[in-house]
């Protein structure tokens, strides 16, 4: 749950505990998520080979999109050789599931005298290995400088994940197939089991068990809106249970 943030008075910030605070986020990039995320990548370089991206074109799409699900999205869209207005609803559509990161994670970041502009760039790292690190850290990080923090975390996942591209896309046509699919699958595992340990209800451990379980059964009846349908259904029904039962311990 998200705390509100105070008001809009401008803090005093001094440039060298910015700096620092930037510093202490990129050694945070650098942990267990952080490299699960770099194996993620090793298998996303072997499926970008075999679409016949140049590593060049494959950089650029990182950099630019980040969010791995959304480039194995656009490879599936550019391999069976979809429209660039289908391939690009596609993305969107898979990149919906970072709005309620987003939401939860930019009042954590905003201090008094915090500038738009640098929530809006900051909201371009929002993936799950940044969000899970950022959001875990935050409370022991002064509000003033969780800018600094995330923006540290983000760059280095960004020019780590750009490093490990470069360094193995020349190899990466020897990982089989089903490899890359594996190691792609390592990021969302984890976010899935971090997000099971980090809950404090019940209802949001029924929620991730629904959607699961909705997943598959939706997804030969919305192909597309299959994810989107699940998470809705399994959040709106888990959040019902919950202040239900909320209300009637209150009641007692």
């Amino acid at each position: 749950m998200t705390t509100p943030y105070p008001p809009t008075t401008r803090e005093p910030v001094e440039p060298g505990q910015t700096g620092a605070w930037f510093l202490r986020g990129a050694r945070t990039a650098i942990s267990l998520p952080g490299l699960l995320l770099c194996g993620a990548f090793i298998g996303f370089g072997a499926i970008a080979r075999d679409t016949g991206l140049s590593l060049a074109e494959a950089a650029f799409m990182t950099a630019i999109i980040w969010a791995l699900p959304a480039q194995i999205v656009l490879l599936g869209a550019m391999a069976s050789g979809a429209s660039l207005p289908a391939a690009a609803i596609a993305v969107t559509l898979t990149s919906v599931r970072l709005m309620p990161m987003v939401v939860a994670i930019v009042p954590e970041m905003r201090a008094g005298g915090t500038r738009n502009w640098v929530l809006y760039l900051l909201s371009h790292f929002v993936a799950v290995t940044s969000w899970v690190l950022a959001m875990e850290r935050f409370r022991h990080v002064p509000r003033a400088f969780r800018t600094a923090f995330y923006g540290g975390i983000g760059c280095t996942l960004v020019a780590g994940m750009l490093l490990v591209l470069v360094v193995v896309y020349g190899t990466a046509a020897a990982l089989p197939p089903l490899a890359s699919a594996a190691l792609v699958f390592l990021t969302p595992a984890y976010f899935l089991f971090s997000l099971w340990s980090s809950a404090r209800e019940r209802a949001s451990h029924g929620a991730m068990i629904a959607g699961m379980v909705l997943g598959p059964v939706l997804h030969p009846v919305l192909p597309g809106f299959d994810l989107l349908a699940a998470g809705l259904i399994a959040g709106l029904g888990a959040f019902a249970f919950h202040a239900a039962t909320t209300r009637t311990r209150r009641e007692e």
